[in-house]
C-alpha cells in the first residue's frame, strides 16, 4: 500500500476536540505507523528552484511542525501573503476578468481560489460572476 501527501496538512477532522487530541487521532498515531516505509521526495517540482519558493517551503514546513508559533498558537503570516480585499485578490488571481475577452475553461482550470468553507466560496463565486 502506497499512502502519499503531506501528513502536516491531513489531520483528520475531530468533532470539538483540542489540537492535541486531533493529532493523537492521526494517522501517524496509528497501529501501522510502526510498519511503513518512508520514501522521500527531494526535489519539488512544482515550485523550481528559486530561493523564493524554497523560503516559502520553509515557511510552510515550519509551520508543520508548530516552531512558527507563539505562546497563544498564533502564526504570524508575512505581509506579502496578505490581501484583505476580495476584489483585490479576484483581480490578482484572475488577470483581465473584467474585460471583454472571453476566457476558456483552461483559463480557469489553472487559476483557483482555495477556501475552507463553503460560504466563503458561494462569496467568492457570487464577486466573480
Amino acid at each position: 500500500m502506497v499512502f502519499g501527501g503531506d501528513f502536516h496538512q491531513t489531520l483528520p477532522v475531530v468533532s470539538k476536540e483540542t489540537y492535541q487530541q486531533v493529532v493523537v487521532a492521526s494517522f501517524c498515531r496509528g497501529n501501522l505507523w510502526r510498519h511503513i516505509k518512508f520514501l522521500h521526495l527531494r526535489h519539488n517540482i512544482y515550485l523550481g528552484y528559486s530561493k523564493a519558493n524554497n523560503q516559502h517551503t520553509q515557511w510552510l514546513l515550519e509551520i508543520g511542525t508548530g516552531s512558527t508559533m507563539d505562546d497563544n498558537e498564533i502564526i504570524q503570516v508575512p505581509q506579502s501573503m496578505v490581501c484583505t480585499n476580495l476584489n483585490t485578490l479576484i483581480n490578482r488571481i484572475y488577470l483581465g476578468i473584467g474585460n471583454s475577452r472571453v476566457q476558456d475553461d483552461q483559463y480557469f482550470l489553472e487559476c483557483i481560489i482555495l477556501c475552507s468553507r463553503n460560504d466563503e466560496v458561494h462569496n467568492i463565486n457570487k464577486a466573480i460572476l
